[in-house]
Order: C-alpha cells, then structure tokens, then sequence
C-alpha cells in the first residue's frame, strides 16, 4: 500500500500544479508549521493546562475556554473568514480563490500570534469581560484558523453579500448569548468602556 501512496505521489503534484493549487498549498502548510513555532516561541502550551482534551466547550465563561479545539469564540473566528473573503472579493478580485485563502490563513495566523502575546492578554483582561484570560492554547489556535478557513470556504460557496448579512446576524447572536462579539471586543481593545464591561460581566451573574 505504502509504494502504491509512493507511486501516486507525483501524479497527484502534477495535478495540483495544474490546478494552480500546489504552490497556495504549500504555502499554507508553510504558515500553519511558522505559527505554532510563533506560539510555543511565546510561551503558549500545545494543550489546556488540565490536561484534557475536549473538542467543544459550551461556555463561553468556563476555564477551558480558549484552551480546546472549539469555544463560542470559534464563531468569531468563523466571522473572520467571512470577513476576509467579502474583503478580498471586493478588493483583490484579481487574486485567485487559492491564493485568497492562503490569505486568509496567513492573517488567522498572525492574529493569533498577536493576540496570544503579553501585551495583547493584558490588554484583554484590562478593557474587556475577558479578565480570566490566559491565552490560547495551540490547540484552541488551531481550531482557531480552521474557524477562519470554514467562514471563508461558506462565503465562498454563498457569495460575500451573504456573507456580510451572515457576520451581522452571527454577531446578534453572539451579543444574545454570550455578550460578546467581534465588534464588540474590537470596540472594547480600542475603546474601554466601563458601562459596556459590566454588562458584559452580568451574563456571568
């Protein structure tokens, strides 16, 4: 079976060369192996420091949150995917879709380097609800950028005028049931409000 992987092996190359998928391909493995070197070179751990490995936890409050595969906050990664392809499928209308999603990893992956770094975790625990948070767990920042690829491969299916009043329905829901969205984190890092935070702190109450 081995040598018959082995023998196919060129033959399946070639068709992603010509497919104009094999160069985006590689890239892409390239960003996911220079991110987690990016993690663990910050200090974050492969796995939740309890140990266990769980793939969804359903509060967006527990202590595990941000440390397995998949949290509530794996919706907003979704947002992110949404987001990135409705920019470049105005934007960068002359990159390919292949490209496009490199794209998005690449910027997944850098965020999540941003976000899990000291100043960012502070700044996290200073202005918003978020004021347990201890950063990602590689694992989480894996689910992470799958999240993205997943939004972006739905806009993709569904059109970016979809995925625009998807982003908007996604973040009434997240505000409804958990107080918290992308706008609103984003808005709470830049902006810190004090009468926002303890609204957002009452969902716990």
């Amino acid at each position: 079976m081995f040598i018959h992987l082995t023998t196919n092996l060129p033959t399946a190359i070639q068709r992603l060369a010509r497919r104009r998928l094999l160069w985006p391909l590689v890239g892409l493995v390239i960003v996911v192996v220079l991110t987690v070197i990016g993690l663990r070179i910050e200090g974050r751990p492969w796995l939740s420091p309890s140990g266990g490995i769980a793939i969804w936890i359903g509060s967006a409050w527990s202590t595990e949150t941000s440390q397995q595969l998949f949290d509530p906050y794996t919706i907003v990664h979704i947002e992110h995917g949404l987001v990135f392809f409705a920019a470049m499928a105005l934007f960068l209308t002359r990159v390919s879709r292949p490209w496009q999603l490199f794209l998005t990893v690449l910027t997944e992956g850098l965020w999540e380097i941003y976000e899990n770094s000291l100043l960012t975790i502070d700044r996290y625990r200073e202005t918003t609800a978020a004021i347990a948070y201890q950063g990602d767990s590689i694992l989480n920042s894996g689910g992470d950028i799958l999240a993205a690829v997943v939004g972006f491969m739905l806009a993709r299916r569904f059109g970016w005028r979809y995925a625009l009043i998807a982003f908007f329905l996604i973040e009434l829901v997240l505000l409804a049931l958990i107080h918290d969205s992308l706008i609103l984190s984003t808005l709470m890092l830049l902006f810190p409000s004090l009468g926002l935070k303890s609204w957002q702190l009452g969902v716990t109450s």
